[in-house]
């Protein structure tokens, strides 16, 4: 009779681990959960991440329910381990008991159920959700007083247990999921999101084609030389101005231009302004994700950016901001820049007005780009004077030699990467 009251003892103990285990398991699985994917698995319907994500809306009665069990089933258990340690020990029996259980309880009830539950958070949560609602109804006045209890003494020290954080990803923590999703998200995918995460970084100044550099239409030409540029320009919109680009009368669209040759044989400077679109204006400074929201509230793909006095310094298009998220549309790497070419020694030469952000993009370089916006600039900035041809500078871990100065600008500059252990020299 002896023997099957310790053997009935022993395996309501062992029925009091699992519980144990599965309340343990319970709650570090819980807290473990992606709240953004379990809402995800919510909202597509998955019964097991419904249960889940209601428990979890109230953390208190939650953690109150487990706890609750927790504490009830290891305080049994160590109750019967004493009453089995005395009836086989006598009252060394206690001592035994209390060493043993202890070891037991932290190897099988503890730290193996939480750290399985720490590395399969949804195998072990969303069937654990199924009990905890069913218990959450069955013991809901002890965990309901239990709670009552607990968030009184919380409200002493001004602690709102309803207050939970939920608070939004920020982007750099986007960008830190963008990029530890491995092979979740296509590697062209990923630099494609964390484009559109930095547009917010970039201004329309850091793409535009700068003043020097904008083709467009002068109305002072001849009728032969504006059908040749037309022919030859690789855009369909262009900007059309008298003399030069101050006087903008506004932009046209090639599609207009071959209405006209359709219809004349002959056309006239008049004829071309009636076809023309009223000319858009953007600020200097406006970052692109703006602007980008302009040119699709206005329906624009073409913006002529304009500093504080409302001189024209650049023009930016609808194509300049999509490169920014999906990258160059052509794969030649000779053709992204006209202003970047390379030569058979492994350096380069590159054009002063080149953008910096251009070569940087092209040849995977990190020049300074939170100043001067061109080459020119960035050497100019450097060296607080015009430099004559045959000057060399280092800037970061590249070596820059001038080889044309004209017209207070830097016309041509050789450029090269140099080992990352090169000291700084400056001639």
């Amino acid at each position: 009779m002896e023997n099957l009251s310790i053997n009935l003892l022993a395996i309501t103990l062992f029925v009091l681990f699992v519980l144990s285990a599965f309340f343990s398991s319970s709650e570090t699985s819980m807290m473990a959960l992606n709240r953004y994917r379990l809402n995800h698995l919510a909202k597509e319907g998955h019964r097991g991440a419904k249960l889940a994500k209601k428990l979890l809306d109230k953390p208190d009665q939650l953690l109150g329910l487990i706890l609750f069990g927790n504490n009830l089933v290891n305080i049994s258990a160590a109750s019967i381990a004493t009453v089995i340690g005395i009836k086989l020990y006598g009252e060394a029996g206690i001592a035994i008991a209390t060493i043993v259980l202890t070891v037991l309880v932290l190897i099988f009830a503890e730290v193996a159920p939480k750290t399985i539950a720490a590395l399969y958070p949804e195998a072990v949560a969303f069937p654990a959700a199924y009990i905890l609602t069913f218990l959450g109804k069955i013991l809901f006045p002890f965990v309901w007083l239990i709670n009552l209890l607990a968030n009184t003494l919380l409200s002493l020290f001004n602690i709102n247990p309803d207050a939970t954080d939920a608070a939004p990803l920020t982007r750099e923590e986007l960008r830190s999921v963008v990029l530890e999703a491995g092979n979740m998200i296509p590697m062209r995918h990923q630099k494609m999101l964390i484009s559109i995460l930095d547009l917010e970084n970039v201004i329309v100044d850091d793409i535009m084609v700068p003043r020097s550099e904008i083709v467009g239409i002068d109305l002072n030409d001849s009728p032969d030389d504006i059908i040749d540029q037309i022919t030859n320009f690789q855009h369909t919109r262009l900007p059309v101005f008298i003399d030069n680009i101050d006087n903008i009368k506004g932009i046209l669209h090639i599609r207009k231009f071959s209405r006209i040759l359709s219809t004349k044989e002959q056309f006239e400077a008049e004829d071309i302004i009636s076809q023309l679109d009223e000319p858009y204006f953007v600020p200097m400074g406006t970052p692109l994700h703006s602007q980008l929201r302009f040119f699709q509230k206005q329906k624009l793909r073409l913006g002529l950016v304009v500093d504080e006095y409302g001189d024209i310094q650049g023009i930016v298009a609808m194509e300049d901001i999509l490169e920014e998220i999906v990258g160059e549309f052509t794969t030649d790497l000779q053709t992204y820049s006209p202003d970047i070419h390379y030569q058979e020694d492994g350096s380069t030469l590159i054009d002063g007005s080149a953008m910096l952000r251009d070569i940087n993009k092209q040849l995977q370089w990190d020049l300074p780009i939170d100043g001067p916006k061109t080459l020119n600039g960035l050497i100019l900035e450097n060296l607080e004077h015009i430099p004559e041809s045959g000057t060399s500078l280092k800037i970061n871990n590249y070596m820059l030699e001038i080889l044309q100065s004209a017209d207070n600008a830097v016309k041509k500059v050789r450029a090269e990467k140099l080992p990352a252990d090169t000291d700084n020299n400056k001639d």
